[in-house]
């Protein structure tokens, strides 16, 4: 039955029955008696009080719609709001839920396209950095070799002096280029590529990184190895810049399910701030692969990052990794 005749068969019972009442031994005296206004005050008093629930009960599935629409998230797939009622209502719920799936489906290609498109850039950008400028500076060092060994007693403090200077270039243009494009992901694999990133991140930012990486991982992929490569990137990045944090903790283990990824700090924690734009990225490569990801406070205090990649695992049960720390070196502040 159409919205239209449910609300007015609604209203027109609660009509009827006020006639009917009038009709029957309910009677109005002119002028109106005390205790008929009083009757007739309850009187309207229920009939209101009956059409509010007839109406609100009607369109109750209308405001489960409302809520959906005002807190459904496309970076959290899956919520849809329950088909309940007849009719249109049904039928307008059924809808929205079917536009959502267009929605997260056209966003998830965009996404995918978007990504896409970026790590070519960055992997353009990278090689670029290694094959002209780093080696423009390499061939610079050798040049100021030759002309240190030739050049006056006085001058080669000075000439030793932009050598150091040209050699930190060369080495901050090689660090970007890998943070740009993990060579070492490519070529030695996911366990080897958090290895090395870790021991990156205690180098240059002070933190304690430790690493747990259970051997024998399934075969991911390309494509998830990068997701979970980057969410570890950029969630020790948040640590490095938000988290006020001493220590750090990576993780990845084999699990029935697939493969679980974890970042955790012991500093401040994430609190009740919104989520950034590196955290929706996260979000978004976390869709690419079919992966799950949960941010909030660790156990004991500070903050962890979680991808769940759904891979199907095959074989014996993983054997737990022994943790190895990187230590941060000691440094002038």
């Amino acid at each position: 039955m159409p919205l239209f005749w449910r609300i007015f068969l609604l209203n027109a019972v609660v009509l009827i029955t006020a006639t009917a009442l009038l009709l029957g031994p309910v009677t109005v005296s002119t002028p109106v008696l005390l205790t008929e206004a009083a009757v007739l005050t309850v009187g309207l008093a229920a009939m209101l009080f009956a059409n509010a629930l007839l109406v609100r009960v009607g369109l109750a599935p209308l405001q489960r719609v409302t809520r959906a629409m005002s807190t459904t998230d496309l970076l959290r797939p899956g919520q849809r709001p329950e088909v309940a009622g007849r009719g249109e209502i049904a039928e307008l719920i059924s809808t929205y839920n079917t536009m959502l799936d267009r929605l997260e489906d056209e966003r998830a290609t965009s996404s995918a396209r978007a990504l896409s498109a970026q790590e070519d850039e960055r992997r353009r950008i990278a090689q670029e950095l290694h094959d002209e400028v780093g080696q423009s500076l390499t061939a610079v060092l050798l040049q100021l070799k030759r002309v240190a060994d030739h050049a006056p007693v006085e001058l080669r403090e000075e000439l030793s002096l932009v050598q150091e200077t040209t050699r930190s270039s060369l080495d901050e243009i090689r660090r970007i280029a890998r943070r740009l494009r993990p060579g070492v992901l490519d070529e030695l694999g996911l366990a080897s590529a958090l290895k090395a990133l870790t021991t990156e991140f205690g180098a240059s930012t002070g933190l304690m990184v430790q690493h747990r990486l259970d051997p024998d991982l399934p075969d991911l992929g390309p494509e998830a190895e990068l997701v979970l490569y980057r969410v570890a990137q950029e969630g020790l990045t948040n640590i490095a810049r938000h988290a006020q944090a001493r220590r750090a903790e990576v993780s990845l283990r084999r699990t029935p399910a697939g493969v679980d990824l974890q970042v955790r700090d012991d500093g401040h924690g994430i609190g009740a701030a919104a989520e950034g734009a590196g955290i929706r990225g996260m979000r978004e490569r976390a869709l690419l692969v079919g992966a799950d990801l949960d941010v909030g406070p660790a156990p004991g205090g500070g903050t962890r990052v979680r991808l769940a990649v759904p891979v199907p695992v095959r074989g014996p049960a993983p054997v737990r990794a022994v943790p190895t720390v990187t230590a941060a070196p000691d440094r002038k502040r």
